[in-house]
């Protein structure tokens, strides 16, 4: 996901908005908005991908004809931008929501600049008089969860703001997978939701005033003990014990791509999207668990965060193996030590040669990978080293076929390759 989003997307989505003006490249984000007061609609997008983007159509009002080293003064009743608090309340802020079809109709131009307008919409969730139109957009084919676009809708049927993705993820590398009832295994074995409680571990119901009056109760203490019949609280004594867990059916299961953190950013990960209904719940909602096969993911640092392990063994030469050239991004020296850089996958191993002949440094990367493995797109970024015989110096770096190969700054976090 290393692409830059264009000015000319940031434009389209700034005209769907209502939004005039060129948008302006500041602090690695594109911005249309908003006036010199700090007031009205503004649009943030990340110029990298994938175009993270950001609208509020109102800001907190005020003025910028202040004396110089002054605060400019907030608005207020006996400002001169308005009588009152009341003049100054955005006209979305009172009303009844408008309907779900109004909503959806009103964010359909905003989506479709941000190449939304085939997506599936669910415009039932509501802030108050605000209705959201949420777009949950195909990536590859493959339905996505934690990737929506969500456009917010005020009482007076005008965006009043949004946030989503203007760009879909760079297509990576390719990992195996594994099928529903493998990783509902997992899901359940992960122990995640096992009912236990926060920071305190358990928590007892606030006594009826009537209760604590005639001595009953509800925290459990015994007579004289501290309990809540007397007035005093006694702390739950926590379970080292957790509860036992409770069994909830899974209505449908769907491959597709959930958000997860890979290598401190956000990526869609292949997936299975449970839909899950409680007991007396009154809907189903969304569980997710990797579909990677576990042996090519290893222990996430934070909760949430997948990364890939090292790939698996495979030789060239085997009748059951491929072999290809991989394109090198980039090389760094350290001594006599050449490194290159390379996008590919961990479905593979990998091997780099390095020719000192003709006053140059000719650098290959193969890749060879097992023939017939199931693997779903994810993007990986490696080095390799390799010894030369003298310090590069001055000599240049070329591809087999004489490209030249660009020095790379070190700005890149590269994972070491698993070797062939």
């Amino acid at each position: 996901m290393r692409d830059e989003v264009g000015r000319e997307r940031v434009s389209r989505l700034a005209k769907a908005l209502g939004l005039s003006g060129t948008p302006v490249a500041q602090d690695g984000a594109w911005r249309v908005g908003p006036a010199n007061d700090g007031a009205g609609p503004s649009l943030k997008v990340s110029q990298e991908a994938p175009g993270t983007w950001t609208y509020t159509r109102h800001a907190a009002p005020g003025s910028d004809n202040c004396l110089k080293g002054k605060r400019c003064p907030a608005p207020g009743p006996n400002s001169s931008s308005g009588s009152g608090a009341a003049d100054r309340r955005s006209p979305d802020d009172s009303g009844d929501a408008v309907s779900e079809a109004a909503a959806q109709k009103a964010a359909a131009p905003v989506l479709k600049a941000a190449g939304l307008d085939d997506a599936k919409l669910d415009a039932r969730q509501l802030m108050g008089s605000v209705r959201v139109v949420n777009a949950d957009p195909e990536v590859g084919g493959l339905p996505t969860y934690g990737w929506s676009t969500g456009v917010q809708v005020g009482a007076d049927g005008q965006v009043v703001g949004g946030s989503g993705h203007l760009t879909e993820p760079d297509k990576g590398a390719t990992y195996p997978v594994v099928g529903a009832e493998k990783a509902l295994d997992l899901l359940n074995k992960s122990g995640r939701g096992d009912g236990r409680g926060g920071i305190a571990g358990c928590a007892s119901p606030v006594p009826h005033t009537d209760d604590m009056q005639e001595g009953r109760g509800t925290g459990g203490g015994a007579p004289g003990g501290g309990g809540a019949g007397d007035g005093k609280s006694a702390p739950c004594e926590p379970s080292s014990t957790p509860p036992k867990p409770q069994p909830i059916a899974v209505e449908d299961a769907e491959f597709g791509l959930a958000a997860q953190f890979v290598g401190g950013r956000t990526a869609l990960v292949p997936s299975w999207l449970f839909q899950v209904k409680p007991q007396g719940a009154p809907e189903a909602y969304t569980v997710t668990h990797p579909a990677v096969d576990p042996k090519y993911l290893r222990a996430p640092s934070a909760p949430g965060t997948v990364a890939p392990s090292q790939g698996p063994t495979s030789r060239p030469g085997d009748p059951d193996t491929r072999t290809k050239e991989v394109k090198v991004d980039g090389y760094g020296t350290a001594g006599r030590t050449l490194t290159v850089y390379f996008t590919s996958g961990v479905c593979s191993t990998f091997a780099l040669s390095a020719d000192e002949s003709g006053g140059q440094v000719t650098v290959k990367v193969t890749e060879t990978a097992k023939k017939g493995t199931v693997c779903v797109a994810m993007a990986q970024f490696y080095e390799l080293s390799v010894k030369l015989d003298k310090p590069l110096g001055d000599r240049k770096v070329v591809t087999g076929g004489g490209t030249a190969v660009p020095r790379d700054d070190g700005g890149h976090k590269a994972s070491p390759a698993p070797r062939t």
